[in-house]
């Protein structure tokens, strides 16, 4: 079983490879003529993990409906068209539950 030493220590050694990815795709784009804050962008997957979205199709479906503004995604053709969306909640005026839109 992992120490909470080890388990710092490893979590500290993530946080310095998500900093260095998040540099050299920040640097790339700077290259391109880009200018974009990467710490305020994730991928679907990653938003599903912070925000405990069940699947990546609930979110892709708030996209589709505008529950997300187009203002707040974003597609990176250099990497494979990957779609970001900017990290914060999204709440509907509804009384629906978003989860349950249909897919």
């Amino acid at each position: 079983m992992e120490t909470r030493e080890e388990f710092q220590a490893r979590i500290q050694d993530l946080m310095k490879q998500a900093d260095k990815a998040i540099k050299k795709a920040n640097d790339y784009l700077i290259r391109q003529g880009v200018v974009v804050d990467l710490t305020e962008w994730v991928t679907i997957k990653e938003y599903c993990r912070r925000f405990g979205i069940k699947n990546t199709e609930t979110v892709s479906n708030w996209i589709k409906c505008g529950i997300v503004p187009e203002d707040d995604t974003l597609i990176i053709e250099e990497f494979n068209n990957i779609r970001m969306i900017r990290a914060k909640s999204y709440r509907t005026n509804s009384k629906l539950n978003v989860e349950s839109l249909p897919d």
